[in-house]
C-alpha cells in the first residue's frame, strides 16, 4: 500500500504539460497579430480558450483579432460570451457598436466609463460622426496635452465641419505645426481655406499634399491602385475648387475620371457623384438618376445608401444626396417616386429642415400650393427656431401663387431681416399687391425709424426715405412725401430730394416751391437761354440728324452752333475687273426669283403618247417590244454601269449598312 501511495505525486506531473502548450500558443498568437495575421491570431486564440476556459488574454487577443479583420458581429459574440470574466469589455464593445453605426449607444456606453485617452478618442470620433463638432473639438482640445500621434488632424476636421475655420491656423501657430506635416493635416487645411473662400491658396496645398501623399505611401510600399484609392479625396476636392472658381470643363472631367476609374473609396465616390449632378443641373436626368443609383444598395428596391456609404458619410452629405435625388425625379418628373422617398427623409433627418422644403416642393410641383403654405407654417409654428428659412420658403410659394397677403405675412415674422432694403421693397410690393397701403406705409416708417437708430457704416437711412416719398407721393400723400424730402435735403443735401421736394411742394404751396427752387444749382450752357420766349414756342421739332447732345451742345456761353462738317465722300468700291466706264449688260432682275415665278419659265410639257393603249387589254404592240428589246440590248452592252448601280441599290436597302455606320460612330468617338 505504501508504495502506491508514492507514485501519487509522479501522477501529478501530468498537468504541468499544458501551460508548457499554451506558452508555446501565445507565441504563436504574438506571431500572427505582428504579422497582422489575423484570420489565423483568432483560431489559435480559440485554441487557447479550449485548453484553459475563460483566459481574459485569450479572449481579449480573440476580440482584438475579429475587430481588425473587420468580423464586427463575431466580435460582439464573443464580448457577450465573456461576461463572466472580471476583464471590462465595455470600451471593446463601444468600438463595435461605433462600427455598426449605432452611435448612440456606443456614446451611452462610454459615459459610463472612466476617462482614458483611447475613450475620449472614441467619444470624440463618435461626436464627429453625430454632427455635435464642438464636443467633438472640445474633446480634442483636451487631449492636446497627451501629445497624441496625429491628433492635430482630427482637431482641424472639426474646426471646420463646426464652422470654425477661422480659428485654425491660430490653432497651428498654437501647437507649433507645420500645414505640409502629412497630407492628411494639408488636406484639412485647405478644406478651411475653402471655407475661407481662399481658393487659390486652397488649390495651391491640395496639390502639395498630393505629392507628399504618393511620397509617403510608396515608401510604404504601397500598390498604385491603393495610392489611387487613399488620395482620391484630394482628387475630389481639387475638382471641387475647379468647379468654384468656375472650370467647369475641368471639374467635369475630374469628376467623370474619378467616377469612371472606380479607384475612390465609398465617400469620395459618392461625393464625385453628387457634385458631378450639381454640375449639370437639370441636364441629361436620366444619366444623373442612373449615376446616384449606383451608390443605393444593390437589393433595394427603394433608393437606401449603400450600408458602406451611410458609415461614412457625414449627415450633412447623405442629407444632400437624397435631397439631389428628389430634385431629379421632380424635374424628369417622376412625382410617385419623389413622393415615397420625401416621405421617409423626416425620420432619417429628424433634425433638419430639408425634409419639410422637400415636401413642400413636391406639393408645389402638383400645383398644391395651398396644401404647401400649410405644411411650412404649421412647421414654423412647431420649431421656431428652425422658422427662419422656413417662412421665407413659405413667402416665396405664396409669392408665385398669387397670394400676397399671406407672404407678406410670412415675410414680417422674420424679425432680423426686416430692416434690410431688399426685405422693404418687397414687402411694400406685396402689401400693395394685396390693397394693403397703410400697411405698406407701416413698414416703410418702421424701417426708416430703424436707420435712424442705427449705428452702422452702410447706413442706407436715404434711399429708404428716397422710396418711403416716392411712395407716399404716388398714393396722394403729399404733406408726408415733402416732410421726408425735407428732411432728405437738411440732413443730407441730396440733390435728388431737392428736386422730389420742389415736386411735391409745388401741388400745396407754390411760393414754398419757388424759394426751394432757387437752391438748385444752375446748368451750364443755359444763360443765353430765354424762358419766356421758349414757353410761347409750340415745341421742339425733331430733325434728321441731329445730335442728342441737348441744349449744352447746342448753345454754350450765348454762341450760336457750328456748322456741322460736311461728310468727305468716298468712291465707290467695284469688284476686281469691273470697268464702271463699260458695265456690260445689266443683270437679271429675276435672278433671286425661283424658276417657277420667272416670266421666261415654261412647265414641261407631258407626253399623252405614253397614256395611250392600242388593241385589247393586255395586248402587245410589236413597236413597244422592239424598244424594250434595244433597251436590254443597250443595257448589256455597258455591265459595270449596272453592277455599280445595282450594288449601290444593295447598299442602302440591306442589313449590312448598319453595322458600318456604327463603327464609324464609334471612330468618332475615340
Amino acid at each position: 500500500m505504501a508504495p502506491k501511495t508514492k507514485e501519487k505525486p509522479k501522477a501529478a506531473a501530468a498537468p504541468s504539460q499544458p501551460p508548457h502548450a499554451i506558452e508555446d500558443l501565445f507565441t504563436s498568437l504574438n506571431r500572427h497579430i505582428q504579422r497582422s495575421e489575423f484570420t489565423q491570431a483568432v483560431k489559435v486564440a480559440n485554441q487557447v480558450l479550449s485548453v484553459a476556459p475563460g483566459d481574459e488574454d485569450a479572449i481579449r487577443c480573440k476580440v482584438v483579432a475579429l475587430i481588425k479583420a473587420d468580423k464586427v458581429e463575431d466580435a460582439l459574440s464573443a464580448i457577450q460570451s465573456a461576461q463572466k470574466v472580471s476583464f471590462d469589455f465595455s470600451f471593446y464593445k463601444a468600438y463595435c457598436l461605433y462600427r455598426q453605426n449605432k452611435l448612440d449607444e456606443a456614446l451611452e456606453l462610454l459615459e459610463k466609463q472612466d476617462k482614458t485617452q483611447p475613450s475620449m478618442l472614441l467619444e470624440s470620433q463618435i461626436l464627429y460622426r453625430l454632427g455635435k463638432m464642438d464636443a467633438c473639438v472640445d474633446i480634442c482640445r483636451n487631449l492636446q496635452r497627451a501629445k497624441i500621434d496625429s491628433l492635430e488632424i482630427n482637431l482641424v476636421a472639426g474646426l471646420v465641419s463646426a464652422g470654425r475655420a477661422s480659428e485654425v491656423q491660430g490653432t497651428l501657430d498654437a501647437i507649433k505645426i507645420k500645414a505640409t506635416s502629412s497630407f492628411e493635416l494639408a488636406y484639412n487645411i485647405a478644406c478651411s481655406l475653402i471655407e475661407g473662400n481662399k481658393l487659390k491658396d486652397a488649390e495651391q496645398l491640395l496639390l502639395t499634399a498630393r505629392r507628399i501623399g504618393q511620397e509617403t505611401l510608396t515608401e510604404e510600399n504601397l500598390a498604385d491602385d491603393d495610392i489611387e484609392n487613399e488620395l482620391a479625396p484630394i482628387a475630389v476636392q481639387l475638382a471641387y475648387v475647379h468647379q468654384l472658381l468656375g472650370q467647369t470643363q475641368e471639374a467635369v472631367g475630374a469628376y467623370t475620371d474619378i467616377i469612371n476609374r472606380n479607384l475612390a473609396d465609398e465617400p469620395s465616390l459618392s461625393v464625385a457623384v453628387n457634385n458631378l449632378i450639381a454640375v449639370k443641373g437639370p441636364k441629361d436626368i436620366s444619366d444623373s438618376l442612373r449615376k446616384l443609383d449606383r451608390l443605393k444598395e444593390k437589393d433595394s428596391q427603394k433608393f437606401e445608401l449603400a450600408h458602406a456609404i451611410d458609415l461614412k458619410l457625414s449627415p450633412k452629405q447623405k442629407e444632400t444626396i437624397y435631397a439631389n435625388r428628389v430634385l431629379l425625379l421632380l424635374h424628369a418628373n417622376k412625382m410617385d417616386q419623389a413622393r415615397e422617398l420625401v416621405s421617409v427623409l423626416p425620420e432619417r433627418f429628424p433634425d433638419s429642415v430639408m425634409p419639410v422644403l422637400l415636401q413642400a416642393a413636391v406639393l408645389v410641383r402638383e400645383n398644391k400650393a395651398g396644401k404647401a403654405e400649410e405644411i411650412l407654417g404649421q412647421f414654423a409654428e412647431t420649431f421656431p427656431e428652425k422658422s427662419k428659412i422656413i417662412l421665407l420658403a413659405r413667402a416665396q410659394v405664396a409669392a408665385a401663387a398669387g397670394h400676397p397677403q399671406i407672404a407678406a405675412e410670412s415675410l414680417a415674422k422674420v424679425p432680423d431681416i426686416q430692416h434690410m432694403p431688399a426685405t422693404v421693397a418687397t414687402l411694400v410690393t406685396l402689401k400693395e399687391r394685396a390693397g394693403d397701403i397703410n400697411g405698406a406705409a407701416t413698414v416703410l416708417d418702421s424701417a426708416i425709424k430703424w436707420w435712424k437708430s442705427a449705428m452702422t457704416e452702410d447706413n442706407q437711412l436715404s434711399v429708404i426715405m428716397r422710396e418711403a416719398a416716392s411712395f407716399k407721393l404716388r398714393h396722394g400723400k403729399e404733406e408726408e412725401a415733402a416732410h421726408l424730402y425735407e428732411e432728405l435735403v437738411k440732413g443730407h443735401g441730396d440733390t435728388e430730394a431737392l428736386v422730389g421736394l420742389i415736386t411735391t411742394v409745388a401741388h400745396v404751396n407754390v411760393e414754398k416751391a419757388e424759394a426751394y427752387e432757387k437752391q438748385l444749382k444752375p446748368l451750364p450752357g443755359l444763360k443765353g437761354v430765354d424762358v419766356d420766349a421758349l414757353e410761347k414756342t409750340s415745341g421742339a421739332k425733331s430733325v434728321d440728324g441731329a445730335s442728342r447732345g441737348g441744349l449744352a451742345d447746342a448753345q454754350e456761353d450765348g454762341k450760336t452752333k457750328e456748322k456741322p462738317k460736311k461728310k468727305r465722300k468716298r468712291k465707290p468700291r467695284y469688284p476686281k475687273g469691273f470697268d464702271p466706264a463699260n458695265p456690260g449688260p445689266p443683270p437679271d432682275p429675276e435672278r433671286w426669283l425661283p424658276k417657277r415665278e420667272r416670266s421666261s419659265y415654261r412647265p414641261k410639257r407631258k407626253d399623252k403618247r405614253a397614256a395611250q393603249v392600242r388593241g385589247s387589254q393586255g395586248a402587245v404592240v410589236r413597236d413597244k417590244s422592239e424598244s424594250s428589246a434595244s433597251a436590254a440590248n443597250s443595257s448589256t452592252s455597258n455591265p459595270k454601269s449596272s453592277q455599280s448601280t445595282s450594288s449601290k441599290g444593295a447598299s442602302q436597302n440591306t442589313e449590312p449598312s448598319r453595322p458600318q455606320s456604327k463603327s464609324s460612330r464609334k471612330k468618332s468617338r475615340k
